[in-house]
């Protein structure tokens, strides 16, 4: 992204964020009252639709490293396990944003498990990164939308 390190670092370290980059068919809800200082410990709750049902999250932050980098840990959840780490890095005039996700889904030694990890939990993880990279590129004025005002 072409923008400074320190504002995309500052915009993802705000929780509050989250829902403008996180796609409407997810039903994501913060759900930790206001303000949320982020920081190593800090333990945030939402709530997701997953296949229309709505489900409880509790993440932890269990890395902090700003401006570079910082990790969430599912401690409730849809998965078995998920841990998310988010690294930022000047690149070319701008920031490079990389999401590392570790996860497994719930029940991951079963028959079965594999196919509705590669079927259904990967493609739909990747529908939602793509919406994010969109949204982000909107939120920061790279991309008019049709609800942007026009010149």
């Amino acid at each position: 992204m072409p923008v400074a390190l320190k504002e995309v670092f500052a915009f993802f370290s705000n929780p509050e964020n989250l829902p403008k980059i996180t796609p409407p068919w997810v039903g994501f809800k913060i759900l930790t009252p206001p303000p949320i200082v982020m920081g190593l410990g800090t333990l945030i709750d939402y709530e997701v639709r997953l296949h229309h049902i709505p489900m409880r999250w509790r993440s932890k932050i269990t890395e902090w490293k700003p401006p570079y980098q910082f990790a969430d840990l599912q401690l409730k959840g849809p998965y078995s396990y998920w841990h998310h780490v988010h690294s930022f890095a000047e690149s070319k005039g701008g920031t490079l944003v990389t999401d590392d996700i570790d996860y497994a889904v719930p029940f991951s030694g079963m028959p079965g498990a594999g196919f509705v990890e590669h079927h259904f939990v990967k493609p739909e993880l990747e529908r939602i990164f793509a919406h994010r990279s969109a949204a982000l590129r909107v939120e920061f004025g790279l991309e008019l939308t049709d609800e942007s005002p026009k010149k």
